[in-house]
């Protein structure tokens, strides 16, 4: 989940504004010297101080970003890609980048790129992300820029311009849940009764997610990955290079069930109301009852942060990427609170409290 969020010190470097040098206890970094040969070739005009160059991020993949200051004094500055092939690949962002700056979001602009080797040098959105900028006075401001941006990429929405966000995709995000958080983060294998119960949960979850209406999707629209800006155009939009098309409530399900920040109930129904009658005025195609739409929210989000347990898990598990586990608990509550709600996810709830070792709950349920 990356975000442009400061100058964060990556493993191989040590990090201030003279730049990065190698330090002799360190592996010599080739892409690095790569990622220099290539902006050394990049046109004089664009001022280019490559002995500034500096993290700008710590990603969850293998990308890497780097902020690099241009000439003149005026605090103007660059961040240059590292997407190292075969393990990443440039065009969806170069892609995706050209499609919701078209729909008139404020995404980075990419100035230069080397496809091949998987390099880009992008605009700098700076380094106040939504998270950082949150505050309850702040939020309503944030929040409604956000579902503006967000209504007007679902607006721009047509098929075969992102791959689907088909039931192989969505089914697979699901296994992540039995396969690395049960499994591997809580050593329960999902078989036999467990594995019917969430066999039974994923088929009822797909039935109404491929059922909802589709448009653009971020796939990552949350407070990390958007940036405050300075005056109009906010937010800043971050991480777009996995869009799909696909459900309509998943994006704002990323924006206000988000894994990093908590709203209460109330908040979040009141900012979903307000999304609603915005895409309802932008003839987006919403459920015209706000119930039918809420529950295609909250089922969306189930599926979206049973996911989420598995990915946070696998990024410590395989990746070595502890500080994401902080975050399960959140996550967890928000899949809790779903599963509560609906008779038909009333095994799933059962099985994840057994797993928890929590005592059975008694709750609404629809």
């Amino acid at each position: 989940m990356c975000s442009f969020e400061g100058s964060e010190t990556c493993d191989y470097y040590t990090n201030d504004r003279r730049g990065i040098a190698h330090t002799p206890h360190m592996p010599h970094d080739q892409r690095l010297d790569e990622l220099h040969d290539w902006l050394r070739t990049l046109p004089s005009s664009y001022g280019l101080q490559l002995a500034s160059i500096r993290p700008a991020s710590n990603d969850a993949s293998f990308r890497r970003y780097f902020r690099i200051d241009a000439a003149g004094g005026t605090g103007a500055s660059f961040v240059a890609m590292d997407a190292p092939v075969p393990m990443e690949d440039c065009r969806p962002f170069v892609h995706a980048a050209r499609v919701m700056g078209e729909a008139g979001l404020s995404v980075p602009a990419v100035h230069e790129s080397d496809l091949e080797r998987g390099f880009l040098l992008l605009d700098d959105l700076g380094t106040r992300t939504y998270l950082d900028e949150l505050t309850p006075a702040s939020a309503p401001e944030l929040y409604r820029d956000a579902i503006g941006a967000l209504v007007n990429l679902q607006r721009a929405s047509r098929p075969g311009v992102f791959p689907p966000y088909d039931r192989a995709l969505l089914e697979r995000e699901l296994m992540l849940f039995p396969d690395w958080y049960l499994a591997r983060h809580r050593g329960v294998e999902a078989g036999g009764a467990d594995g019917q119960v969430l066999s039974d949960a994923f088929e009822v979850l797909l039935a109404n997610l491929l059922a909802q209406p589709c448009v653009y999707v971020h796939r990552d629209y949350h407070s990390r990955n958007l940036m405050r800006l300075p005056g109009a155009g906010n937010p800043g939009v971050l991480d777009f290079q996995d869009a799909v098309y696909g459900p309509i409530t998943y994006d704002l399900v990323s924006l206000l069930r988000d894994a990093y920040v908590v709203w209460p109930e109330e908040q979040v129904i009141d900012w979903a109301v307000r999304y609603w009658e915005e895409a309802r005025a932008a003839a987006l195609p919403v459920p015209g009852d706000f119930g039918a739409f809420y529950r295609d929210f909250e089922w969306m989000g189930l599926q979206r942060h049973l996911k989420v347990l598995g990915i946070f898990a696998r990024l410590n598990y395989r990746d070595g990427k502890s500080r994401y586990l902080a975050d399960l608990p959140v996550v967890l509550a928000y899949v809790e609170r779903a599963a509560r709600r609906y008779r038909a996810f009333g095994p799933l709830l059962q099985l994840i409290e057994r797993v928890e070792s929590r005592p059975a709950s008694i709750g609404t349920t629809f």
